[in-house]
C-alpha cells in the first residue's frame, strides 16, 4: 500500500510539473460573427496532415488567433500574431508553430492568425491565381487581429504587439504594416520571405520597425522582397535586412546547414535590440 501511494504521488508531481512547463494554448475568434465579405460561404474547412510540407490547412471561413501564452513569470509584455505562408489558397503550419513554441519559451506571447481562404477547388496552384486579390481577406483578419489583441492587451499582460509572416503570410504582414488604420496598425513587423507581390503599396511616412529575411536563390521571393525594402528605402525608412546567400524559398520549415537556418535567432536578436525581446 506504501508503495502505491508513493507511486501516485509521483505520477502526480510529474502531471504538476508537465503542467507547469506546458505553454497554455487557447483559441479565439477574431471577429464578433461572421468575418465581413464571407458571411456566405458554404466550403468547410479541412486539416490535412502529413504532407511533404507538414500539416496544411485549406478553406478556413472563421478565422482564429491560437494563443500561446508564456509562463507568466517569464512574460515580457510582447505578443507576436503570425500568419502562415500557402499562396493565400492554404496555410502551411509547420513554421508557425515551431517559431511560436521557441517565442513562447523566451516569454513572448505567439499567436498564430488562421485567416480566412477561398474555396480550394483544384489540386496545387491556380495558374490565374492574384495572389493580392486572393489575400484581401487574409489582409482584413491580420488588421482586425491586433485590434483583438489591442483589446484584450490589459488582459494578457501585454504592452507591443508585432505580426510575422512567412511567404503569402509575409505579404499579409506587409500591407498591415503599411495600412492606414491606425488601430490595427502593429508596432513592428517581421516579413520572412514575403512582401507585396504584385502591386506596390503606398508607402506612409512613419512606419514601425521592419525586419526583413531571405535567401537569394529564392526563386519566389527574391525579386518581391528586393522591390519592397526599395521602396522602403525611397520612402525614408531603414528596415532591419538579411539575405542569405543560399536557403532558396520556405526556408524556415527546414534545416539546410545553410546560415538561414538561424534567422529565427537573428530575427529575436532585432527584437532585443529594438525593445520588443528581454536582453538575456
Amino acid at each position: 500500500m506504501q508503495n502505491n501511494t508513493k507511486s501516485i504521488a509521483a505520477l502526480f508531481a510529474f502531471v504538476c510539473f508537465i503542467s507547469s512547463h506546458a505553454f497554455a494554448q487557447e483559441t479565439f475568434n477574431i471577429w464578433p460573427g461572421a468575418a465581413p465579405g464571407s458571411e456566405n460561404w458554404k466550403q468547410e474547412e479541412q486539416t490535412i496532415k502529413n504532407t511533404p510540407v507538414g500539416t496544411v490547412v485549406i478553406n478556413v471561413v472563421t478565422p482564429t488567433l491560437t494563443a500561446y501564452f508564456p509562463d507568466k513569470s517569464k512574460a515580457t509584455g510582447t505578443a507576436v500574431i503570425i500568419a502562415p505562408g500557402g499562396a493565400c489558397i492554404a496555410l502551411a503550419m509547420k513554421s508557425t508553430d515551431e517559431i511560436a513554441t521557441s517565442l513562447s519559451k523566451k516569454g513572448i506571447a505567439a499567436l498564430i492568425l488562421k485567416y480566412r481562404l477561398k474555396e480550394k477547388k483544384e489540386q496545387g496552384i491556380p495558374k490565374d491565381l492574384n495572389e493580392d486579390t486572393a489575400c484581401q481577406y487574409g489582409i482584413a483578419d491580420a488588421v482586425q487581429s491586433i485590434k483583438f489583441v489591442r483589446k484584450h492587451a490589459h488582459e494578457w499582460g501585454i504592452s507591443k504587439i508585432g505580426i510575422l509572416g512567412f511567404s503569402a503570410g509575409g505579404m499579409i504582414a506587409s500591407e498591415t504594416v503599411v495600412q492606414k488604420d491606425t488601430d490595427g496598425l502593429p508596432d513592428f513587423g517581421a516579413l520572412i520571405y514575403g512582401a507585396p507581390f504584385a502591386s506596390m503599396p503606398v508607402i506612409p511616412s512613419r512606419l514601425p520597425p521592419i525586419f526583413m529575411c531571405w535567401a537569394q536563390d529564392d526563386q519566389i521571393a527574391a525579386t518581391t522582397m528586393e522591390r519592397f525594402y526599395k521602396a522602403l528605402i525611397l520612402a525614408g525608412h531603414k528596415p532591419e535586412v538579411h539575405i542569405f546567400n543560399a536557403g532558396g524559398h520556405a526556408f524556415a520549415a527546414k534545416e539546410q546547414g545553410t546560415s538561414s537556418d538561424h534567422w529565427a535567432d537573428i530575427l529575436y536578436y532585432w527584437m532585443q535590440a529594438e525593445g520588443f525581446a528581454r536582453k538575456e
